[in-house]
């Protein structure tokens, strides 16, 4: 068994959420956030803004840590057990652009109840939905948006 560390990111600008649509050698791979493996000498944060900047071009801000999902997949070698540590972030505007190289097709801001049925997996969507309620408390309070939190 191999254990795997990876971090992403639930970024909102004007409440909408930003996904990534894969799509590899023309086989519907879904939507997703984004996310990737935490390389050497990397906290988890630095982990987190990068992956986000690589797979969408977004340079976002991290607001607050939201939580760990996990799930395990197997290769065609072993079983791998994979941590994903999510952070709630903040872009400045609607820019987005998929990288392709990961074979992401599309990426874009969709309000809360279009993304939570894009994203394929109930993890994600689980994490969706606590950044979510995360930012909808931030807002009634006044704190989106400023720096009060940092």
């Amino acid at each position: 068994m191999i254990e795997a560390t990876s971090c992403g990111g639930v970024v909102i600008f004007r409440g909408k959420i930003l996904v990534l649509y894969k799509n590899y050698k023309n086989k519907y791979e879904g939507w997703v956030l984004p996310k990737g493996t935490v390389e050497a000498g990397e906290d988890y944060k630095e982990t987190a803004l990068r992956e986000v900047k690589e797979e969408t071009g977004v340079a976002a801000s991290i607001i607050k840590y939201i939580g760990k999902s996990q799930y395990s997949f197997n290769t065609p070698q072993d079983m791998v057990e994979k941590d994903v540590h999510w952070y709630l972030m903040m872009a400045d505007s609607y820019y987005s652009k998929p990288q392709r190289e990961e074979y992401f097709m599309d990426s874009g801001y969709y309000k809360f109840y279009e993304a939570y049925h894009l994203l394929k997996f109930a993890n994600e969507k689980q994490i969706l939905e606590k950044a979510y309620n995360e930012y909808l408390e931030l807002k009634k309070n006044n704190l989106w948006g400023s720096r009060k939190y940092f």
